[in-house]
């Protein structure tokens, strides 16, 4: 009878090899700014832009256990093990005291500190939360450069009965193909985009890539009604929000009108580089930008709480 069973069901074990696995740089159990709610957010590993504003620098490269950091890490929570004859960094969580020195010591924007889960792991993690959150988003990094475990997380979450009224939300910067949508949108309910500057010589400037397909992906999520916010990062006398107000206003009005207008106030929390001699944004700042929108006709907005 077992063997019967374990030809019909197959062995779970070798499934579970089976099943596609994704880079996570973080999951945080509850949140209730990424999306409608209470939300469990898995942050996917690797960015395919390079935004010098960036606030998590470190979720742009992928780790390629070259060693570097070892020696960066007071507490010896780091390692280099050798299976199959190829390095490998291992993360000793019980250990690490969580100060970030081996991410300030990385040349590559990434981290040791990542960890590799399959569908059905991350499953048992949005299991153990269910009863204390509203939905599940996959952020970044970029997480759509991982699309097709997103396709098969959210489409597991649609076919579980215990899970499938909890809401699939995707956090973006907007970069992925027409076809990459068309894929996700079936389990898709609200994508988060990111739109990093209006023209596209200042997109370029402050991410490395233009934003041609940005405009496409907020254009295709609102016109399936998947398009659940638009996030704006003000940077003062960096980004082109406010010289650019009269379009951008025109431009946002064309949405519908259930999606949110977030600006977000540009800090130096977690920057490197130039951006950190650039000016934050203040709260007057702020005011002046969202009264300016407001004038033109976008009362949609969704302004910080506060300025730290």
């Amino acid at each position: 009878m077992l063997r019967i069973l374990e030809q019909a069901c197959g062995d779970p074990v070798q499934q579970m090899k089976n099943e596609r696995s994704a880079t996570v740089s973080k999951i945080l159990n509850f949140s209730c700014v990424d999306g409608p709610g209470n939300r469990l957010v898995i942050f996917l590993q690797g960015c395919n832009f390079d935004c010098k504003s960036c606030h998590n620098p470190h979720t742009i490269g992928q780790c390629d256990s070259c060693g570097l950091c070892i020696p960066s890490c007071p507490a010896q929570a780091l390692s280099l093990s050798e299976p199959y004859g190829s390095g490998v960094i291992h993360w000793d969580t019980d250990l690490c005291i969580k100060c970030d020195a081996c991410l300030e010591a990385c040349p590559k924007q990434a981290s040791p500190k990542t960890r590799q889960y399959t569908v059905t792991q991350l499953l048992a993690v949005i299991r153990k939360n269910s009863p204390f959150i509203t939905g599940v988003t996959v952020s970044g990094g970029e997480a759509s450069l991982q699309l097709m475990f997103i396709v098969d997380l959210f489409s597991a979450l649609k076919s579980s009965p215990d899970l499938q009224h909890l809401s699939c939300m995707l956090d973006t910067n907007g970069s992925l193909s027409e076809s990459g949508w068309h894929k996700l949108l079936p389990y898709l309910d609200g994508a988060m985009v990111d739109l990093k500057a209006w023209q596209t010589e200042t997109h370029k400037w402050l991410t490395g890539r233009d934003n041609h397909r940005v405009f496409r992906s907020i254009e295709l999520l609102a016109s399936r009604g998947k398009l659940y916010e638009v996030r704006l990062l003000h940077i003062p006398g960096k980004s082109d929000f406010d010289s650019e107000i009269t379009a951008l206003a025109g431009y946002l009005q064309r949405l519908p009108s259930s999606t949110k207008i977030r600006l977000n106030a540009f800090r130096h929390h977690g920057v490197k580089g130039e951006a950190l001699e650039w000016q934050t944004c203040s709260e007057a700042d702020m005011t002046a930008l969202a009264e300016g929108l407001t004038k033109l006709g976008i009362t949609s907005l969704v302004l910080p709480s506060a300025y730290l």
